[in-house]
């Protein structure tokens, strides 16, 4: 998506930008510096506008290692999960509702939005687009972002959407100072296990104690392609991996029947890592689509975020056992 600075006056450019042809406010990184939390529910942004304060309940949420997937300033289920899995992880009744005691726990004086300086580095490496067909993307040597603006939304965990509300005139060329969410650093211990929720859509990651590490939303199969049951556990890890297309033992794509090699990318089918399973076919992994993360179906396979993907497998080892659960609640037990 590109700004709106060949669309409108200069003048305007302060006051709107273009999100899926609808015109949305410029959201300025002092209003998500100074939103309360507490305020969430009772101030109303625009349709499809993000929300200042649950930006900032979003990046607290997920600094504290209960994963909201995409930060984009919208309410929605997966906010509601990740309170929950923090509530989880505090011992507090489990509901999924923002009161007092969690907003308090969650919040602190370190500052959410920060500046950052585009590199040229961040400018490599990019491919003009995605094809959706599997034959198309077979032929192409990488599977890398799109623009610098989707790899800076990937890498700050944020929707592309609040990446450009955030800078509706940058052009993010290398050397430009931009505006990006700090998530705070990767989550680090040892994962002895790791619960797969299909009730709740969420992957919940715990140490040998017994205690709550990190959760996650995710995609656990579909009606069409159910993931499978019971216990399996953690073959290895792979990174970057390239994606074998193989119509015959997982899934038809579009018209292709033949076996395929899918180059490496975050934008390939498995995103940028892939936790394997001991049962034939099956992992945990990342997704080209972390907007998509629990609303729509995956290949039987659990998919998270790229970067929940990779902080989690850089917590297990071969033998962590991944249990598939069907939770009545939201409940981790």
């Amino acid at each position: 998506m590109s700004s709106m600075k060949t669309a409108l006056p200069m003048s305007l450019l302060a006051l709107a930008f273009s999100v899926g042809g609808a015109v949305a406010r410029e959201l300025r990184p002092e209003e998500i510096n100074t939103a309360s939390i507490a305020s969430i529910g009772t101030e109303k942004s625009g349709p499809g506008d993000p929300d200042p304060a649950i930006v900032r309940l979003q990046v607290l949420l997920d600094r504290a290692g209960s994963s909201p997937g995409v930060i984009d300033g919208l309410s929605g289920e997966n906010v509601d999960k990740a309170v929950a899995g923090f509530e989880a992880m505090n011992n507090l009744p489990v509901d999924g509702r923002l009161d007092p005691e969690v907003a308090s726990r969650l919040e602190g004086n370190a500052p959410i939005v920060e500046s950052y300086v585009v590199s040229a580095e961040d400018a490599a490496g990019l491919v003009d687009k995605i094809p959706e067909d599997y034959g198309e993307k077979a032929k192409m040597q990488s599977l890398g972002y799109t623009s610098v603006a989707e790899k800076l939304s990937e890498r700050f965990h944020m929707g592309i959407d609040l990446v450009h509300a955030l800078n509706p005139a940058s052009q993010f060329a290398p050397g430009d100072t931009v505006w990006v969410v700090n998530p705070g650093p990767p989550r680090e211990g040892r994962v002895k296990r790791i619960e797969a929720d299909r009730k709740t859509g969420q992957v919940l990651a715990y140490a040998a104690d017994g205690s709550l590490l990190a959760v996650y939303p995710a995609t656990i199969g579909s009606e069409d392609n159910p993931a499978p049951s019971g216990k399996h556990k953690v073959k290895g890890v792979a990174r970057m991996p390239v994606y074998r297309y193989d119509p015959k033992r997982n899934f038809k794509q579009g018209k292709n029947d033949k076996v395929l090699t899918i180059p490496k990318g975050p934008n390939g089918p498995v995103g940028t890592v892939w936790i394997d399973l001991t049962e034939p076919t099956y992992g945990i992994h990342g997704t080209p689509e972390p907007k998509l993360i629990d609303k729509v179906g995956s290949h039987g396979c659990v998919r998270l975020t790229n970067w929940d993907a990779e902080e989690l497998a850089a917590m297990v080892k071969p033998g962590v056992v991944v249990d598939f659960v069907n939770r009545s609640s939201a409940t981790p037990k």
